[in-house]
């Protein structure tokens, strides 16, 4: 059978200042009668004030913002005190004082696979902090330990869930479009990060206040390799520009000399004529000129 999970709820507490004034009256009461009627009975009395101070002032605590305290009777949970400043429990309650600000950590670089294979490192920023203590302390051994591991283990998953980066085309040659990445889609990528992370956490009564990766890059061995395809697939890009615009250029040139009647051109003289022009449109180097002292059948 599972067994239910601990659920926080309030403690029973008091204002502490309130029970230092009583004790601190129980105390004054007692010295006086010791000192005014030292009989049997007062000196009775004045112990039973004494034990009154003792019990009063024996259960103050104090808490921090955003501290709290979950009190214990003999191994039995009795609440969760979350309000700040002096406060006074049942002085048989143990007191365990549990932060519930937000914590920051960076993970590690994690070098895993990424959805197509590839070695990546990656690493992220989490913030958290506790929202059920009960929870905290009582369902798990270590509450940030359990955090560190959890949040290395999310970071894997989700490497193994995304590429890296977009390719032109799959393995089966046809193209890859909308595809989400861990280098693309930041803030889908994070979305689902904080997702993972909190269906994680819930367990130990942890929220996740923010996650974002901090970290990406190709794992050291295929990183060469990979910035050469990515600088190739700039040449590519850059050059199909080029000869986009390089037709468009002589398109216009063959259509102006048209218009205007300067010359006739056949088909041939028409082939050399692109030719000639793609060549010095395209070409990295500055074209070098040949006069042609005859035509161009002879």
């Amino acid at each position: 059978m599972t067994r239910q999970a601990t659920q926080e709820f309030e403690a029973r507490s008091q204002n502490g200042f309130l029970n230092i004034g009583l004790g601190l009256l129980a105390a004054a009461a007692g010295i006086w009668l010791v000192a005014a009627r030292p009989a049997p009975l007062s000196i009775g009395i004045a112990v039973l004030l004494f034990l009154a101070t003792a019990w009063c002032w024996a259960g103050l605590y104090m808490l921090q913002p955003n501290q709290a305290a979950l009190l214990m009777f003999f191994g039995s949970y009795r609440g969760t005190d979350r309000a700040d400043g002096l406060r006074w429990a049942n002085p048989f309650f143990t007191t365990t004082k549990l932060s519930v600000r937000a914590h920051n950590f960076n993970s590690e670089k994690l070098k895993v696979n990424d959805l197509r294979g590839n070695p990546i490192e990656i690493a992220a920023a989490i913030l958290w902090r506790v929202d059920d203590t009960a929870r905290a302390t009582f369902d798990v051994e270590n509450y940030e330990a359990y955090v560190l591991t959890q949040a290395e283990a999310a970071v894997r998953h989700l490497a193994s869930r995304y590429a890296y980066d977009n390719l032109e085309v799959d393995a089966q040659g046809e193209g890859i479009t909308g595809e989400i990445t861990l280098r693309s889609a930041t803030d889908e990528v994070s979305a689902a990060l904080r997702g993972e992370l909190q269906e994680r956490f819930a367990q130990a009564g942890i929220v996740v206040i923010d996650a974002k990766l901090t970290h990406l890059a190709y794992a050291p061995e295929i990183a060469g390799t990979m910035l050469r395809r990515q600088q190739a697939e700039a040449v590519v890009a850059a050059r199909s520009k080029i000869v986009l615009g390089a037709v468009g250029m002589v398109e216009l040139a063959l259509k102006g000399l048209e218009a205007r009647g300067l010359v006739d051109l056949d088909d041939e003289r028409k082939a050399a004529m692109v030719s000639n022009l793609l060549v010095v449109l395209c070409s990295d180097h500055d074209a070098t000129p040949v006069v042609n002292t005859g035509t161009l059948y002879n």
